[in-house]
């Protein structure tokens, strides 16, 4: 039990804000209705009985859409998901392809958590996103839950500061092992997606609070060293930034 509450005490909302926020208390999984339209969903025992297709863990594909992130640390390389987080994925491809993550630190890691990063000026405060007002100010868009991609170890997510407030930062979740304590707790969880927590690690307290897009598919040893340097409240003391972020495949349409 001290090892779960030590576990329970490093649950902080990643805030576009760059404050600790006290941890959000459990919210239970929801089929979003479009979907549960289109799959075979019910209940039994308490138990989501939802086809699953853990899309993070498939092999990429030559029409994929990659992300290739080159750090002063390595190269991390994430497969995104524009089919199951459409704004979100429009939004960091279009930010990278006008160079806006170039340069960016990453001005937040925590180990066993996470790393953050795409905060203007380093410091966790506010963002930028392509959407704009008529006054061509950045404007925050919609979440985008899905039932298919969650916060296991290597999960692209937004950072917010609360509910549709993404903008320009994210993260790339490092996690921890989850103890049996807690999966107990997911019970309402789909199964499969439990026993991929147990296998891989992760951050589940944040599913149904930010939005997953992409998944690291190579360089989650440049991420586990990222997130071992020195540190003064949660930010390196030696700078690491993004020296370029390139699209591999992006996709045909940008929804505005």
């Amino acid at each position: 039990m001290k090892k779960l509450a030590l576990l329970l005490s490093l649950m902080l909302a990643v805030g576009c804000s760059g404050r600790e926020q006290q941890p959000p208390s459990h919210k239970e999984p929801s089929v979003p209705e479009e979907e549960a339209a289109a799959a075979d969903v019910s209940e039994s025992n308490g138990v989501l009985n939802y086809p699953v297709q853990l899309l993070q863990f498939q092999e990429v594909g030559p029409n994929d859409t990659v992300a290739v992130i080159e750090t002063t640390m390595g190269t991390i390389k994430a497969k995104l998901f524009p089919e199951k987080a459409p704004k979100t994925v429009a939004n960091f491809v279009g930010l990278a392809e006008q160079g806006y993550y170039t340069g960016k630190i990453f001005h937040r890691v925590i180990p066993q958590f996470m790393a953050q990063t795409g905060s203007p000026n380093g410091d966790g405060i506010g963002g930028e996103s392509i959407y704009k007002d008529e006054k061509g100010n950045s404007l925050p868009f919609q979440d985008e839950f899905c039932m298919d991609l969650w916060h296991f170890r290597g999960a692209l997510s937004m950072a917010n500061s609360g509910p549709d407030t993404n903008l320009s930062q994210f993260f790339i979740v490092q996690g921890y092992p989850i103890p049996d304590e807690m999966l107990a707790q997911m019970s309402q969880f789909p199964a499969a997606v439990v026993e991929k927590y147990r296998e891989v690690g992760g951050t589940p307290h944040l599913d149904w609070r930010h939005t997953v897009f992409g998944q690291v598919v190579e360089g989650m040893d440049v991420l586990d060293a990222i997130i071992s340097v020195e540190t003064v409240n949660d930010k390196p003391v030696e700078d690491i930034i993004i020296l370029s972020v390139k699209i591999e495949n992006p996709p045909a349409t940008s929804p505005q």
